[in-house]
């Protein structure tokens, strides 16, 4: 007979806040990461505090916010109101504790529900928090969410504001690294969505005159532009509009109250929507809605009272209404452009012009491809009842009520025996493997048509579902992963040509990867570790001295599932594809994937590096 699991009051147990941040931070600050993807936690913990700044300057207090960030360390310094002096502990250590309740004082803040300081403070192995106002100064110092020391000062020359220092923990975030892209980018927008404000990064200074109109030129070149961005600004909302001339997708970056909405919600829905309407409107057509937004580059910011997020992260906003006696999202947003973009074609016939042209010439490629693409669906259809390319996972980027959804990965890899190994090591629950069958084709100068033609692109294109737009990618994170040589090294560039000529934003958007392998098995009876670099191998056999045994991994095939696991779990090592905005899209795959040019053979030539030092010192050990 089964013994019966006892159930009393003894199994209950409740949780301090810092515990219980601590033991389920997913639910705080989405997935935990090591530094390499821009959504990864560590930047959530700088975004979380710099918003109170933000509010601060929104508020009219403060222009200038000043960031450090050396090594692990980050200092984030204000010149506001400062927080009161005899609340400087409670605001960073009490649950629903905070100013934002009060919605005189903070109308349109991002952070209502006194969380966020709470969550950054948990999770740090050191944070501090000092506030200056009316010539006192008070500070509190803690560790793990536990207070540690307190001070305050009755007389200080120092400026008013509040400074916030702190080390994320590294016994929850593991080896990680502060990438400064990625702080560059968040800092970027936190300046387009708030002019006049000035921030100080490292001593870089980063400040915007034109909004939204400067996020634009920011992310795509003006030679590709199809004509002159389209800035309307109105109370409560912001927009910018261009086509690109070379690109295919939809382009979308939306905000709400200043809070970059990576994954949209109903004022991007709205937005979308309102642009068709108003063009058919205008040009008195009944435009494909595809058509109409096929290539098209924008960018939408509103501010709604108290808005409703559908994940504290807030990537993506779930409220219909802007607040008050306000109307509706949807409502406020078509208004707002069929006043606002009918006034601006009719004053700019020439914009209005290569707009209709633009649409017209996507009209005449989606006719081109439509019997194309309705052979595809149906191949893909097919293959997908018995399609041998994809193992999917279970948990998917628009799952936004899971909060393991921002783990959600495709690891695209090149034959059988690398992907068994993928296959049988990864989380079936947020790890999904495509396979390829040998190198993908070299798509560069080619047009859409190749997508659908080409099996593995259209299931690819299928896997992901970004065959309309990104907003319904699947996976938020997509990894390369093939053998570190130089055919591995092909089939990255090829996949990568293929992304960057017909989804870049895929890559803007900070949703590509490499995986990082090991290179080589450094063991001795009692230890064993794996090497990325020829420097980690060195050290490792300084480590495991005197004799210990190498191993050189040829490729992904040769690592056993039981050894895999170790590379794609909690220690994976991903390397961002980033785009470098000074090289558009189009130079850049005409210098790689071109005729063979005198340019590219000079850059290989001076970038040539040879592994027979490397091989030898192997074979003397």
């Amino acid at each position: 007979m089964s013994q019966e699991t006892k159930y009393t009051e003894d199994n209950i147990r409740s949780l301090d806040w810092k515990e219980h941040i601590r033991m389920r931070p997913g639910m705080y600050i989405g997935k935990l990461g090591d530094g390499s993807s821009p959504d990864d936690g560590i930047y959530i913990l700088l975004k979380e505090v710099l918003d109170n700044s933000i509010d601060e300057y929104v508020m009219g207090a403060g222009k200038t916010i000043e960031i450090s960030i050396q090594g692990n360390k980050v200092i984030v310094r204000d010149f506001g109101r400062g927080i009161p002096l005899g609340k400087v502990v409670d605001v960073v250590s009490k649950m629903n504790t905070g100013g934002k309740y009060d919605s005189k004082a903070f109308k349109k803040s991002v952070g209502l529900n006194g969380v966020g300081t709470k969550a950054v403070n948990a999770l740090s192995s050191f944070f501090r928090v000092e506030s200056t106002r009316d010539g006192k100064s008070a500070s509190a110092e803690f560790e793990q969410g536990n207070l540690i020391n307190q001070d305050l000062l009755d007389d200080t020359s120092r400026r008013k504001g509040t400074k916030v220092s702190f080390i994320p923990d590294d016994i929850i975030f593991k080896n990680y690294k502060y990438r400064n892209e990625y702080v560059e980018k968040m800092l970027k927008n936190y300046v387009y969505l708030n002019t006049g404000l000035t921030i100080m990064f490292n001593g870089e200074k980063y400040f915007s005159e034109n909004g939204l109109k400067d996020l634009l030129e920011e992310n795509i070149n003006e030679s590709d532009m199809a004509y002159p961005i389209i800035h309307l600004k109105g109370d409560d909302i912001e927009v910018a509009i261009t086509h690109s001339k070379t690109q295919y997708s939809e382009e979308y970056h939306s905000f709400v109250n200043g809070q970059n909405t990576t994954q949209g919600g109903t004022h991007l829905a709205a937005f979308r929507e309102a642009l068709v309407k108003t063009i058919r409107e205008f040009y008195g057509k009944n435009y494909e809605a595809s058509d109409v937004r096929k290539s098209i580059v924008s960018a939408i910011a509103i501010k709604v009272t108290e808005p409703v997020f559908e994940s504290q992260t807030k990537t993506k906003l779930g409220s219909t209404d802007m607040g008050g006696d306000l109307p509706t999202v949807r409502t406020f947003v078509n208004d707002f452009l069929k006043t606002n973009l009918d006034n601006f074609l009719h004053k700019n016939p020439e914009t209005a012009d290569k707009i209709q042209r633009k649409i017209l010439q996507a009209e005449r490629e989606r006719k081109e491809l439509s019997g194309i693409r309705k052979l595809a669906k149906d191949r893909a259809k097919k293959a997908s009842l018995h399609n041998k390319k994809l193992r999917d996972c279970r948990v998917h980027f628009g799952d936004t009520k899971n909060d393991r959804n921002l783990e959600s990965t495709l690891f695209i890899t090149e034959g059988d025996s690398a992907s068994g190994s993928i296959t049988k090591s990864r989380d079936v629950n947020t790890q999904a493997v495509f396979s390829l069958r040998g190198k993908p084709l070299n798509s560069y100068g080619m047009s859409k048509k190749i997508v659908y033609e080409n099996e593995e692109f259209n299931l690819l294109q299928a896997a992901l579902n970004i065959e309309e737009s990104i907003e319904d990618l699947r996976y938020n994170n997509i990894v390369i992963a093939t053998d570190a040589d130089v055919d591995g090294m092909h089939i990255r560039l090829l996949l990568i040509t293929f992304f960057l000529q017909f989804f870049p934003e895929l890559i803007k958007e900070g949703h590509l990867y490499i995986l990082q392998t090991p290179l080589f098995r450094v063991r001795n009876k009692k230890e064993t570790i794996y090497c990325y670099s020829d420097q980690e191998r060195r050290d490792a056999i300084e480590k495991l001295k005197p004799k210990p045994e190498i191993t050189r991994f040829k490729g992904l095939g040769e690592i056993s599932p039981d050894e895999f696991v170790n590379f794609i779990g909690e220690n994976i090592r991903l390397d961002p594809v980033m785009l470098d905005k000074d090289m558009s899209i189009e130079n850049l795959l005409e210098f790689y994937m071109g005729k063979n040019t005198p340019d590219r053979q000079e850059f290989i030539i001076n970038n040539l590096k040879v592994e027979l030092d490397i091989v030898e010192e192997i074979n003397e050990n």
